[in-house]
């Protein structure tokens, strides 16, 4: 079945293969966030991204990409509460350890009551079995936002939708969407945003990439690149 990436709160996961890599994204809670698993396939060590809601359907999605629920590693892209709700359960569970961005790191901790044992600054990686994650910090929706940036192996990179090759997938969280970045709270964090986005994502990824959002359905950066100065001129 062709990947689309349209998930439903209370609907089964969608799966892909990223080469070198399995995802699996689910839709949870009230506002229906995207969490996404990654499955290393040589080795099946896993990594979750955003355990927003609903705890139960998450460790279906571990299991599913691992049978005795096993994962070694959590990140949360940023600091807002609808990304964090099932975070201490997740953990308590999984004993995995928890990543975030250094600057959105002490906030996660507060509500959620769970440490924050890695802060990822701008350009630090992230390995999940043989695969590794690049971090991308994204300074406007949140002061520590972070995206994180899987490059297959040329290798092993696994033909997209319609047989075309996917060179980059970016997780970008409430940063960047189909149609836009992210909500800021001022003119000042969206400029430092659009900057962000414009210099760290379209800039060093082609427009095949991939963009996998913290809410609703992906996009590429191809579909997205004609509308920056559009974006600017609006101011969101």
């Amino acid at each position: 079945m062709t990947y689309s990436g349209d998930v439903v709160v209370g609907g089964h996961f969608a799966t892909r293969d990223l080469g070198g890599a399995t995802l699996r994204k689910l839709a949870v809670g009230p506002m229906s966030n995207n969490a996404y698993l990654l499955t290393c396939n040589a080795t099946g060590e896993q990594l979750l991204i955003d355990p927003a809601a609903d705890t139960e359907a998450l460790a279906t999605l571990v299991a599913a990409g691992e049978p005795t629920g096993c994962l070694e590693a959590i990140i949360v892209t940023h600091r807002h509460a609808d990304h964090i709700g099932a975070l201490a359960d997740v953990a308590g569970a999984t004993g995995a350890p928890v990543f975030s961005g250094v600057l959105d790191a002490e906030a996660i901790e507060g509500p959620s009551g769970t440490p924050v044992t890695i802060r990822l600054e701008h350009g630090d990686t992230v390995s999940f079995g043989e695969c590794t994650l690049d971090v991308i910090h994204l300074r406007g929706h949140t002061p520590g936002s972070i995206a994180l940036a899987y490059v297959p192996a040329l290798e092993s990179d696994a033909p997209g939708d319609g047989g075309a090759r996917v060179s980059a997938h970016l997780f970008t969280g409430d940063s960047l969407f189909p149609g836009g970045v992210g909500k800021t709270a001022s003119p000042e964090d969206f400029a430092s945003l659009l900057a962000d986005v414009r210099e760290r994502i379209f800039t060093p990824y082609d427009d095949d990439a991939w963009v996998y959002p913290g809410h609703g359905g992906d996009t590429t950066l191809g579909a997205q690149r004609p509308h920056l100065d559009e974006w600017a001129a609006r101011g969101w």
